[in-house]
């Protein structure tokens, strides 16, 4: 997970909320622009093909216009979720689309009585650390050469989970 975050706490209002929906291979045009727009070493069409026929929770966010503001792909486990990719497009950063996925992705979690929710984020990305922070995630450990970085060079990821409350997972 490679995600792009702004340091920004501004909220979503209600006109631009935008919609989440299943990820279907016929939003993979759009999703590539944005993944290929964002990130210097970005998926593959093939790994979001191979996600989505595994089954993995994957959801984009449209505006009201049909304009894809962003979208994250997870993977299940046994009692935990691993948050493998989350991205907001340029254009539609730093307004809480990010944050709004994220809450719809613990929602899940409850849904399938995960109890943790783990991902893993360029050590390099200061901002989205102390976002993930934030939000309650706490630093796990790091994974050493995790990510592709120029020059053929590798840069670790931090890994970092949030305890999801079995309790809620309840209600």
């Amino acid at each position: 997970m490679s995600a792009q975050w702004r340091d920004d706490p501004a909220a979503d209002d209600a006109n631009d909320a935008g919609t989440l929906l299943t990820m279907t291979t016929a939003h993979l045009p759009a999703v590539m622009a944005i993944e290929v727009a964002a990130y210097a070493f970005p998926w593959s069409r093939g790994n979001f093909i191979d996600s989505l026929a595994a089954g993995y929770p994957a959801r984009v966010l449209m505006d009201a216009r049909g304009t894809m503001l962003g979208y994250f792909v997870a993977m299940g486990g046994v009692d935990e979720m691993h948050l493998l990719n989350i991205t907001v497009a340029d254009a539609a950063q730093s307004r809480g689309h990010a944050r709004r996925m994220i809450a719809t992705l613990i929602a899940l979690c409850r849904e399938q009585l995960a109890h943790e929710l783990w991902l893993e984020v360029r050590e390099s990305n200061a901002r989205a650390r102390r976002i993930y922070a934030r939000l309650g995630f706490e630093q796990k450990g790091v994974r050493k050469g995790y990510y592709p970085a120029p020059l053929g060079r590798r840069e670790d990821a931090v890994v970092m989970s949030l305890k999801v409350e079995a309790a809620d997972a309840l209600e």
